[in-house]
């Protein structure tokens, strides 16, 4: 035996092919977006852009709970840039109009996404929050602003605990029938240092068992574990020596799948898989009878799979392997 056995408890309802599935949270959530979107599960992935802390995440669920929309006095101008303390900078734009107009659209969407899923995913980066000094307001992301303009707070467990608890009730009265599973992303906030960003992640994990304790509903995947204590070898992360690399990303998403998904959706999965692979195949000869064989063979296995899965959007697929 040359690595540690991590058993994975598997989910007592377990995730379908049809269920809609909200990711939040750090970079991490958009890496297993990315493979849920791949496999053309119907997805909505970090409304307010990438969150790293709990509080954020919190406040950012609540406001599409309570509908809310931002106004002109949310946003402010730096850098020649309309931006929101609470929205990642993929919001930010040149006209203030279109910035404003986009994080409502995306509020809109999160609204009507979230009172009708089945699952939400939050994966949680750091324990720690920003605050600006000159009000006291949490922040998101602090956009490139001078550092000095900003408090850095650990986050005591408790208030961790408390912010996500009572967004966890609010959801509960928004959608009785959502699940909720927990991670804490692998990935090294090392700008916060290695001793600091040891104890955020202790933060983190203390917060969150202590939630899923409380609430049937609630549940935790252990994604930080997989990387930290499995693989375990600096050979499964990117260049950065922080962020896990594709190898490291299937690694976890392999084990979500078989401990998280229902095997009808695994099977699901596998097919997609083969259809995807044919799809991103771009031939050098488009004209040649071997390429056109091709396009028939998988333009049939493309019918079958969508009587199969009538739910599913095969525009583009079709398009390409029509003949």
């Amino acid at each position: 035996m040359f690595y540690i056995e991590l058993h994975i408890e598997p989910l007592a309802q377990k995730i379908k092919h049809t269920d809609k599935i909200m990711l939040m949270g750090s970079c991490f959530a958009e890496n297993i977006s990315a493979k849920l979107a791949e496999h053309k599960f119907d997805i909505c992935t970090n409304p307010h852009g990438i969150l790293f802390n709990p509080l954020s995440v919190a406040d950012s669920i609540n406001s599409y709970i309570e509908q809310k929309q931002y106004t002109e006095d949310d946003l402010f101008y730096l850098n020649e840039l309309w931006n929101s303390w609470e929205h990642h900078s993929r919001f930010s734009h040149i006209d203030k109009d279109a910035a404003l107009s986009q994080i409502n659209q995306s509020q809109e969407q999160a609204h009507r996404f979230i009172s009708s899923a089945d699952y939400l995913i939050i994966s949680l980066g750091t324990a720690y929050q920003y605050y600006r000094k000159d009000s006291g307001m949490p922040v998101s992301n602090n956009h490139k602003a001078p550092s000095q303009e900003f408090e850095k707070v650990l986050l005591p467990i408790e208030e961790i605990t408390n912010s996500l608890s009572d967004t966890i009730e609010a959801l509960e009265n928004t959608n009785p029938n959502l699940q909720i599973l927990f991670t804490v992303s692998p990935v090294r906030h090392i700008r916060d240092g290695v001793v600091e960003n040891n104890r955020s992640k202790a933060r983190l994990l203390e917060a969150v068992h202590d939630i899923c304790g409380r609430y049937e509903q609630v549940h935790y995947f252990p994604a930080y574990e997989l990387l930290i204590d499995v693989l375990r070898d600096y050979r499964f992360y990117d260049t950065d020596l922080v962020h896990p690399n594709k190898q490291a990303v299937s690694y976890i998403w392999e084990r979500f799948m078989n401990s998280c998904m229902e095997d009808t959706t695994l099977t699901y999965i596998k097919e997609i898989a083969e259809l995807n692979s044919a799809y991103q195949h771009r031939p050098r000869f488009e004209q040649t009878e071997g390429h056109q064989q091709f396009l028939a063979v998988y333009a049939k296995k493309l019918r079958v799979l969508r009587e199969k899965y009538p739910h599913i959007n095969w525009s583009e697929e079709e398009q390409y392997f029509s003949l």
